[in-house]
Protein backbone atom coordinates (compact mmCIF):
# COMPACT_ATOMS: atom_id res chain seq x y z
CA UNK A 1 0.00 0.00 0.00
CA UNK A 2 1.18 3.64 -0.88
CA UNK A 3 1.19 5.69 1.96
CA UNK A 4 0.23 9.36 2.25
CA UNK A 5 3.81 10.23 2.21
CA UNK A 6 4.35 8.37 -0.49
CA UNK A 7 2.13 10.53 -2.15
CA UNK A 8 2.85 13.49 -1.07
CA UNK A 9 6.48 13.23 -2.27
CA UNK A 10 4.93 12.50 -5.69
CA UNK A 11 3.59 16.24 -5.44
CA UNK A 12 6.25 18.18 -3.42
CA UNK A 13 9.69 18.13 -2.02
CA UNK A 14 9.49 16.78 0.97
CA UNK A 15 12.11 18.65 3.27
CA UNK A 16 12.53 17.53 7.00
CA UNK A 17 12.63 20.09 9.30
CA UNK A 18 15.29 18.61 11.67
CA UNK A 19 18.81 18.27 13.29
CA UNK A 20 18.57 14.52 14.32
CA UNK A 21 20.28 12.73 11.93
CA UNK A 22 18.54 8.98 12.74
CA UNK A 23 15.43 10.46 11.79
CA UNK A 24 17.03 12.12 8.18
CA UNK A 25 18.70 8.64 7.53
CA UNK A 26 15.50 6.92 8.51
CA UNK A 27 12.46 9.41 6.65
CA UNK A 28 15.31 9.97 3.73
CA UNK A 29 13.73 13.39 2.93
CA UNK A 30 15.45 16.03 -0.20
CA UNK A 31 16.08 18.69 1.95
CA UNK A 32 16.91 19.97 5.47
CA UNK A 33 16.21 22.58 7.17
CA UNK A 34 17.75 23.48 10.72
CA UNK A 35 17.77 27.12 13.26
CA UNK A 36 19.45 27.33 16.48
CA UNK A 37 16.70 25.71 18.15
CA UNK A 38 16.76 22.42 16.35
CA UNK A 39 20.61 22.90 16.24
CA UNK A 40 20.66 23.24 20.17
CA UNK A 41 18.84 20.04 20.05
CA UNK A 42 21.59 18.13 18.33
CA UNK A 43 24.24 18.66 19.84
CA UNK A 44 22.77 17.30 23.48
CA UNK A 45 22.24 13.80 21.54
CA UNK A 46 25.07 11.58 22.17
CA UNK A 47 25.66 11.42 18.35
CA UNK A 48 27.27 14.63 18.07
CA UNK A 49 29.09 14.70 21.73
CA UNK A 50 32.49 13.81 19.51
CA UNK A 51 31.60 16.95 17.44
CA UNK A 52 30.59 19.11 20.29
CA UNK A 53 33.84 17.85 21.76
CA UNK A 54 35.82 19.30 18.88
CA UNK A 55 33.86 22.04 18.40
CA UNK A 56 35.04 23.33 21.88
CA UNK A 57 38.57 21.65 21.56
CA UNK A 58 38.50 24.29 18.44
CA UNK A 59 37.69 27.06 20.33
CA UNK A 60 40.26 26.69 23.14
CA UNK A 61 42.39 27.19 20.73
CA UNK A 62 41.13 30.55 19.66
CA UNK A 63 42.14 33.93 20.80
CA UNK A 64 39.09 36.92 21.53
CA UNK A 65 36.87 37.74 24.61
CA UNK A 66 35.35 34.91 26.22
CA UNK A 67 31.98 36.17 24.35
CA UNK A 68 32.91 36.19 21.13
CA UNK A 69 34.78 32.87 21.19
CA UNK A 70 31.40 31.40 22.32
CA UNK A 71 29.37 32.42 19.59
CA UNK A 72 32.51 31.38 17.31
CA UNK A 73 31.95 27.58 18.75
CA UNK A 74 28.48 27.76 18.32
CA UNK A 75 29.26 28.69 14.76
CA UNK A 76 31.09 25.91 13.99
CA UNK A 77 28.11 23.48 15.52
CA UNK A 78 25.76 25.19 13.03
CA UNK A 79 28.22 24.18 10.78
CA UNK A 80 28.84 21.08 11.58
CA UNK A 81 25.48 19.69 11.96
CA UNK A 82 24.54 20.77 8.44
CA UNK A 83 27.57 19.13 7.21
CA UNK A 84 26.37 16.01 8.66
CA UNK A 85 22.93 16.63 6.86
CA UNK A 86 24.56 17.17 3.61
CA UNK A 87 26.36 13.50 4.00
CA UNK A 88 22.11 12.65 4.38
CA UNK A 89 20.25 14.36 2.01
CA UNK A 90 20.59 14.99 -1.51
CA UNK A 91 19.64 18.16 -1.56
CA UNK A 92 19.85 21.52 0.33
CA UNK A 93 20.45 22.17 3.98
CA UNK A 94 19.35 25.54 5.40
CA UNK A 95 21.65 26.89 8.24
CA UNK A 96 20.07 30.34 10.12
CA UNK A 97 21.68 33.46 10.25
CA UNK A 98 22.27 34.45 13.70
CA UNK A 99 19.28 36.04 15.04
CA UNK A 100 20.29 38.88 17.02
CA UNK A 101 21.33 40.14 13.35
CA UNK A 102 17.75 40.25 12.12
CA UNK A 103 17.72 44.38 12.04
CA UNK A 104 21.52 44.90 10.80
CA UNK A 105 21.80 43.58 7.47
CA UNK A 106 25.93 44.36 6.69
CA UNK A 107 26.50 41.94 9.95
CA UNK A 108 24.22 39.81 8.40
CA UNK A 109 25.73 39.66 5.08
CA UNK A 110 29.10 39.04 6.88
CA UNK A 111 27.30 36.38 8.27
CA UNK A 112 26.44 34.20 5.54
CA UNK A 113 29.72 35.02 3.39
CA UNK A 114 31.76 33.05 6.91
CA UNK A 115 28.93 30.87 6.55
CA UNK A 116 29.74 29.54 3.56
CA UNK A 117 33.53 30.03 3.30
CA UNK A 118 33.16 27.25 6.69
CA UNK A 119 31.16 25.19 4.70
CA UNK A 120 33.53 25.82 1.92
CA UNK A 121 36.58 24.77 4.00
CA UNK A 122 34.60 21.33 5.02
CA UNK A 123 34.37 20.92 0.69
CA UNK A 124 30.87 21.63 0.76
CA UNK A 125 29.88 23.64 -2.36
CA UNK A 126 27.38 26.41 -1.99
CA UNK A 127 25.00 24.68 -4.16
CA UNK A 128 23.99 22.76 -1.54
CA UNK A 129 23.63 25.44 1.27
CA UNK A 130 20.74 27.67 1.85
CA UNK A 131 21.21 31.09 4.14
CA UNK A 132 18.28 31.56 6.52
CA UNK A 133 17.54 34.59 7.48
CA UNK A 134 14.54 36.59 9.07
CA UNK A 135 12.10 38.55 6.42
CA UNK A 136 12.74 41.46 8.15
CA UNK A 137 13.13 44.32 5.85
CA UNK A 138 17.11 44.51 6.72
CA UNK A 139 17.24 40.68 6.19
CA UNK A 140 15.62 40.82 2.65
CA UNK A 141 18.16 43.68 1.41
CA UNK A 142 20.90 41.44 2.80
CA UNK A 143 18.97 38.42 1.07
CA UNK A 144 19.11 40.61 -2.22
CA UNK A 145 23.26 41.25 -1.74
CA UNK A 146 23.62 37.74 -1.47
CA UNK A 147 21.94 36.42 -3.62
CA UNK A 148 23.70 38.51 -6.56
CA UNK A 149 26.65 36.87 -5.11
CA UNK A 150 25.31 33.47 -5.66
CA UNK A 151 24.52 32.72 -2.28
CA UNK A 152 21.09 31.33 -2.05
CA UNK A 153 18.81 32.20 0.98
CA UNK A 154 15.51 30.88 2.52
CA UNK A 155 13.52 34.10 3.85
CA UNK A 156 12.01 32.49 7.01
CA UNK A 157 9.69 33.50 9.34
CA UNK A 158 7.16 35.04 6.75
CA UNK A 159 3.82 35.47 7.66
CA UNK A 160 1.90 38.00 5.18
CA UNK A 161 1.84 38.20 2.07
CA UNK A 162 3.45 41.35 2.03
CA UNK A 163 7.33 39.48 3.96
CA UNK A 164 7.24 37.30 0.49
CA UNK A 165 6.52 39.50 -1.81
CA UNK A 166 9.31 41.33 -1.06
CA UNK A 167 11.61 38.42 -0.21
CA UNK A 168 10.63 37.64 -3.97
CA UNK A 169 11.33 41.01 -5.31
CA UNK A 170 14.87 41.06 -3.65
CA UNK A 171 15.43 37.29 -5.98
CA UNK A 172 15.06 35.24 -1.93
CA UNK A 173 15.20 31.65 -3.49
CA UNK A 174 12.98 30.30 -1.03
CA UNK A 175 10.95 31.45 1.56
CA UNK A 176 9.35 29.76 4.52
CA UNK A 177 5.83 30.64 5.08
CA UNK A 178 4.93 29.53 8.30
CA UNK A 179 1.02 27.49 9.05
CA UNK A 180 1.23 26.58 12.26
CA UNK A 181 2.25 29.64 13.83
CA UNK A 182 -0.27 31.44 12.16
CA UNK A 183 -2.67 29.28 13.69
CA UNK A 184 -1.72 29.64 17.40
CA UNK A 185 -2.52 33.51 16.58
CA UNK A 186 -5.43 33.24 15.31
CA UNK A 187 -7.10 30.58 17.76
CA UNK A 188 -5.42 32.52 21.30
CA UNK A 189 -6.95 35.78 19.47
CA UNK A 190 -10.54 34.82 18.51
CA UNK A 191 -10.98 31.54 20.55
CA UNK A 192 -11.92 29.14 17.83
CA UNK A 193 -11.19 25.82 16.43
CA UNK A 194 -10.13 25.77 13.04
CA UNK A 195 -10.73 23.28 10.60
CA UNK A 196 -7.69 22.41 8.09
CA UNK A 197 -10.58 24.07 5.37
CA UNK A 198 -10.54 27.45 7.54
CA UNK A 199 -7.12 27.38 9.22
CA UNK A 200 -5.64 30.63 8.63
CA UNK A 201 -2.18 29.67 8.39
CA UNK A 202 -3.42 27.48 5.74
CA UNK A 203 -5.03 29.89 3.73
CA UNK A 204 -1.85 32.38 4.14
CA UNK A 205 0.09 29.72 2.08
CA UNK A 206 -2.34 29.19 -0.26
CA UNK A 207 -2.42 32.89 -0.74
CA UNK A 208 1.38 33.60 -1.57
CA UNK A 209 1.56 30.30 -3.36
CA UNK A 210 -1.66 31.78 -5.88
CA UNK A 211 0.22 35.07 -5.99
CA UNK A 212 3.59 33.37 -6.81
CA UNK A 213 2.62 31.21 -9.50
CA UNK A 214 -0.17 33.45 -11.09
CA UNK A 215 2.74 36.57 -11.93
CA UNK A 216 5.31 33.57 -12.48
CA UNK A 217 7.89 34.37 -9.75
CA UNK A 218 10.63 31.24 -9.39
CA UNK A 219 10.95 31.97 -5.71
CA UNK A 220 10.44 28.74 -3.94
CA UNK A 221 7.18 28.54 -1.57
CA UNK A 222 7.86 25.82 1.21
CA UNK A 223 5.26 26.08 3.98
CA UNK A 224 6.38 25.38 7.50
CA UNK A 225 5.54 25.04 10.86
CA UNK A 226 2.70 22.56 11.40
CA UNK A 227 0.94 21.54 14.08
CA UNK A 228 -1.08 18.72 12.60
CA UNK A 229 -1.57 16.10 9.36
CA UNK A 230 -4.49 18.09 8.39
CA UNK A 231 -2.35 21.37 7.76
CA UNK A 232 0.23 19.31 5.24
CA UNK A 233 -2.43 17.41 3.48
CA UNK A 234 -4.54 20.94 3.02
CA UNK A 235 -1.05 22.20 1.10
CA UNK A 236 -0.36 18.86 -0.73
CA UNK A 237 1.23 20.00 -4.39
CA UNK A 238 3.29 23.63 -2.72
CA UNK A 239 6.77 23.62 -3.46
CA UNK A 240 8.12 22.28 -0.62
CA UNK A 241 7.06 21.30 2.50
CA UNK A 242 9.06 21.13 5.65
CA UNK A 243 8.07 18.89 8.14
CA UNK A 244 8.85 17.58 11.99
CA UNK A 245 9.86 13.67 11.82
CA UNK A 246 6.79 12.96 14.09
CA UNK A 247 4.18 14.48 11.14
CA UNK A 248 6.56 12.69 8.79
CA UNK A 249 6.00 9.36 10.37
CA UNK A 250 2.18 10.24 10.78
CA UNK A 251 2.14 10.61 7.11
CA UNK A 252 4.39 7.58 6.57
CA UNK A 253 1.87 5.17 8.44
CA UNK A 254 -1.75 6.74 6.97
CA UNK A 255 -2.31 4.68 3.85
CA UNK A 256 -5.67 6.87 2.80
CA UNK A 257 -6.04 9.01 -0.36
CA UNK A 258 -4.16 12.19 -0.66
CA UNK A 259 -5.47 14.76 -3.73
CA UNK A 260 -3.09 17.36 -4.69
CA UNK A 261 -4.40 20.61 -2.86
CA UNK A 262 -2.28 22.91 -4.64
CA UNK A 263 -0.93 23.10 -8.52
CA UNK A 264 -0.61 26.79 -10.68
CA UNK A 265 -3.97 25.21 -12.28
CA UNK A 266 -5.74 26.17 -9.60
CA UNK A 267 -5.06 29.92 -9.47
CA UNK A 268 -8.37 31.13 -11.23
CA UNK A 269 -8.38 34.94 -10.64
CA UNK A 270 -4.55 36.15 -10.30
CA UNK A 271 -4.27 38.52 -7.81
CA UNK A 272 -3.12 42.02 -8.83
CA UNK A 273 0.90 42.52 -8.99
CA UNK A 274 1.63 44.46 -5.77
CA UNK A 275 4.71 47.17 -5.93
CA UNK A 276 6.31 47.71 -2.50
CA UNK A 277 8.72 50.20 -1.02
CA UNK A 278 10.06 50.08 2.33
CA UNK A 279 7.29 52.19 3.66
CA UNK A 280 4.45 50.26 2.07
CA UNK A 281 6.65 47.45 4.09
CA UNK A 282 6.64 49.07 6.68
CA UNK A 283 2.99 49.92 7.38
CA UNK A 284 1.67 47.03 5.73
CA UNK A 285 3.47 45.12 8.40
CA UNK A 286 2.39 47.74 11.06
CA UNK A 287 -1.02 46.98 10.50
CA UNK A 288 -0.81 43.11 10.22
CA UNK A 289 -0.87 42.90 14.18
CA UNK A 290 -0.65 38.90 13.94
CA UNK A 291 2.37 39.19 11.41
CA UNK A 292 4.30 41.73 13.66
CA UNK A 293 3.65 39.92 16.90
CA UNK A 294 4.98 36.49 15.24
CA UNK A 295 7.71 37.63 13.47
CA UNK A 296 8.72 39.88 16.50
CA UNK A 297 8.13 36.31 19.10
CA UNK A 298 10.07 34.15 16.58
CA UNK A 299 13.48 35.95 16.70
CA UNK A 300 13.19 36.43 19.83
CA UNK A 301 12.96 32.53 20.44
CA UNK A 302 15.44 31.62 17.82
CA UNK A 303 18.05 34.11 19.72
CA UNK A 304 17.07 32.64 23.22
CA UNK A 305 17.84 29.86 22.15
CA UNK A 306 21.46 30.88 20.76
CA UNK A 307 21.54 32.62 23.73
CA UNK A 308 21.37 29.17 25.48
CA UNK A 309 23.96 27.15 22.95
CA UNK A 310 26.61 29.80 23.47
CA UNK A 311 25.94 29.42 27.57
CA UNK A 312 26.73 25.47 26.79
CA UNK A 313 29.36 26.70 25.22
CA UNK A 314 30.73 28.77 27.36
CA UNK A 315 29.95 26.62 30.29
CA UNK A 316 32.07 24.41 28.56
CA UNK A 317 35.29 26.14 27.67
CA UNK A 318 35.60 27.37 31.06
CA UNK A 319 35.90 23.60 32.27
Amino acid sequence: MVSKLDRLREMSIVVADTGDIDAVSQLKPVDCTTNPTLVLKAVSLPRFAETLDEAVSWGRAQSGTPQAVAAAVADRLAVSVGAALTALVPGRVSTEVDADLSFDTAATIDKARAVIAAYGARGIGRERILIKIAATWEGIRAAEVLQREGIDCNLTLIFSRLQAIAAADAGAFLISPFVGRILDWYVKSTGKTYTAEDDPGVQSVRDIYAYFKAHDIRTVVMAASFRNPGEIEALAGCDRLTISPALLETLGADQGPLPRRLSPETVVEPPPRIVLDERAFRWGMNEDAMATEKLAEGIRQFARDLATLRALVAGRLAE
